[in-house]
């Protein structure tokens, strides 16, 4: 889900190629999710292999990874680790995926395929093996994964923030709530999408949130920008505070002391699960492990086996894509690779 600052945030949009010779920390379970959601086919069902194993993920994290690095960017990917106690997610995504199983059925019935899709994205599910087999697929790669204490956002931009990579990557806001200087958007899902049940097509470009540029713009602290977080709403708080949206919020703190804004927080605090001041502790200093990624070259032979002879991936479409994944290592190694580190 995450929060709801997208209307109050300024976005540079970018090339890949403006990034080139740049590190990134990927959400790995919002990325993968994000595939399992779009990569699918007619019928909803997304893409399996001969064993009925799901490999939508497989697919969108391979050929993702080596777009990236033809553009000269290279990416570690980011894994959860358990969730805090109070994060309510799980039960709120069972609920939502129960509603839209059943708007699947009903579409499946009448033949409306787009809602068939539509509702199909929503019954996304990452089960341990895909987990498994995406970070098998990586090492295969040569591209470092790491394993977070807990939030993988949290993770990824206390990376960023440590310089280890220059950004953190991720569809949802909440990684400038923890901290990250800078934040991209729409990098694995870039090009053309449609607008649901409309005729009608809207590019999708990668953009960069800049967070110190928009704190200072917006006038705010950063822990003011964690307590409008939690008056809009956060994966730990969903809804936030009732009536409240992200330009009340801000009107809220802008002129008030982070002391004042608590202390109305605190009398408007409805949830069960943890009160303003431990979540607030949260993003200030989640649980986060201190990594160097290590960029390796990729095993073409096991990459091989693992995508054609063990998922039936189109034999042809990986070896080009291999062949010049193997291309934009040789050129690193040889030209601004040290960049890279």
């Amino acid at each position: 889900m995450g929060v709801k600052l997208q209307e109050l945030m300024d976005a540079e949009t970018v090339e890949l190629a403006r990034m080139s010779s740049q590190t990134i920390a990927i959400d790995a379970f919002n990325t993968i999710y994000q595939f399992l959601s779009i990569i699918r086919q007619r019928d909803g069902t997304p893409l399996m292999d001969a064993r009925g194993n799901v490999t939508s993920h497989l697919s969108g994290l391979f050929y993702r990874t080596v777009k990236l690095y033809e553009a000269g960017i290279r990416p570690c990917y980011v894994f959860d680790g358990p969730p805090p106690p109070f994060k309510m997610v799980a039960e709120e995504r069972a609920a939502r995926k129960a509603v839209a199983t059943e708007k699947l059925e009903d579409a499946k019935v009448r033949g409306d395929w787009e809602a068939v899709h539509k509702y199909a994205q929503q019954t996304a599910k990452l089960e341990p093996y895909m987990i498994k087999g995406a970070q098998r697929l990586l090492e295969t790669m040569g591209v470092p994964w790491v394993q977070a204490p807990s939030e993988g956002e949290a993770q990824a931009a206390f990376m960023a923030r440590e310089g280890v990579v220059w950004a953190a990557a991720s569809q949802d806001f909440d990684a400038l709530l923890f901290g990250a200087p800078r934040l991209l958007r729409n990098v694995t899902v870039t090009g053309k999408r449609k607008v649901p049940r409309k005729q009608v097509y809207v590019e999708v470009r990668p953009e960069v949130i800049d967070l110190g540029a928009n704190l200072n713009r917006l006038g705010l602290s950063q822990t003011k920008l964690r307590l409008m977080g939690l008056l809009i709403g956060t994966d730990y708080n969903p809804g936030g505070v009732k009536g409240i949206g992200p330009k009340k919020a801000y009107d809220m703190v802008k002129n008030k002391n982070e002391s004042e804004v608590l202390e109305e927080l605190k009398r408007d605090w409805k949830s069960e699960w943890a009160d303003p001041e431990t979540l607030l502790d949260f993003f200030t200093a989640p649980p986060v492990v201190d990594v160097r990624p290590a960029w390796k070259n990729p095993d073409s032979e096991r990459l091989l086996g693992l995508l054609v002879d063990e998922h039936g991936f189109s034999q042809n479409r990986v070896e080009s894509s291999v062949v010049a994944f193997t291309a934009c290592m040789d050129k690193g190694a040889q030209g601004h690779l040290d960049k890279w580190f």
